[in-house]
């Protein structure tokens, strides 16, 4: 009997979460690939125990990571998954998954939202913002593509009517984070894309796929959000951001765990970003101007007569 549905995750030395993710999967019927970006620790002897289908492709970002895995493996069932390593499947979405049947899916519905539980340092993360997460992670197979136009966030584009499973909970808590220097480094190559892209979006090289509504589906909304935020002034910003999170969303109800993390995922990185983005606006002014001088140096020797 074909299974309903296949789970692709992405993979880099997660030897830590990957079989705490495929133990939460234990008892469905399923086709596992796994797409490794050059893993050195246990992960790629843990897939292969699982049987999984396995790729290796050099890691660029997300965005490019998830539409390789999605081009290149051949998933033969009707529906797909894509997960992090670091994600859990919580009772509620296993019993849904475990229930699951193409059939009942009317025609034109072609994705599936999922509520995320985000942990950080062994906290639940309720306020702030954070919850309900829904990110759509589930959706039909071949219908279902990654946003290139995103540059650090991966995020799925499906065409078609979605629905939200609300309590359909995924649990991410990524354990190397509890290292505050594992999560300072991560975020500060993190803030290199994100103020590459947010440049690449002022110059309108880059645009959004979802349609920008702030009454309309979770990534809708999101689009629409991003969209003040790039045009709110730099440095300006992630003050605003962090008061609208820590005071308005209450973050500040998260213990002390969840106010470090509103701090330094909510004003932090925001504010490393800025930083990021007026460097490289600056460097791309100083180039032009070196550009233009180096111009008006070659004509006036061209013109120069001998």
């Amino acid at each position: 009997m074909t299974p309903a549905f296949s789970v692709i995750i992405l993979t880099y030395n997660e030897a830590q979460h990957l079989p705490r993710l495929l133990a939460s999967l234990e008892g469905l019927h399923y086709d596992l690939f796994i797409l490794d970006s050059g893993s050195t620790d246990e992960t790629l002897s843990i897939a292969k125990k699982y049987q999984a289908t396995v790729l290796s492709n050099p890691f660029e970002n997300h965005p490019k990571q998830w539409h390789f895995a999605l081009n290149k493996f051949h998933v033969k069932t009707p529906w797909t998954i894509g997960l992090d390593a670091d994600h859990i499947i919580l009772p509620e979405l296993y019993e849904r998954l475990k229930k699951f049947n193409p059939a009942d899916i009317a025609p034109n519905i072609n994705g599936i939202y999922f509520n995320r539980k985000n942990y950080f340092k062994g906290r639940w993360l309720k306020y702030g913002g954070y919850f309900p997460k829904y990110l759509l992670k589930m959706f039909r197979t071949g219908i279902g593509h990654s946003d290139l136009n995103e540059n650090m966030d991966h995020r799925f584009v499906v065409e078609g009517e979605k629905i939200i499973w609300k309590d359909g909970y995924l649990k991410e808590e990524n354990l190397k984070e509890n290292e505050i220097s594992f999560w300072i480094s991560k975020h500060n190559r993190y803030s290199d894309l994100v103020a590459q892209e947010e440049v690449e979006r002022y110059q309108e090289l880059r645009t959004q796929i979802n349609s920008a509504r702030f009454f309309g589906n979770p990534d809708e909304r999101i689009a629409f959000l991003k969209k003040i935020w790039w045009k709110l002034p730099l440095y300006w910003r992630p003050f605003i951001y962090f008061i609208y999170r820590f005071i308005f969303k209450l973050g500040l109800l998260d213990g002390p765990e969840g106010r470090l993390f509103h701090f330094l995922q909510g004003f932090w990185f925001r504010l490393i970003v800025d930083e990021k983005i007026q460097e490289l606006l600056q460097q791309e002014k100083n180039q032009t101007v070196l550009d233009s001088t180096t111009t008006i140096r070659t004509e006036s020797i061209i013109e120069t007569p001998r």
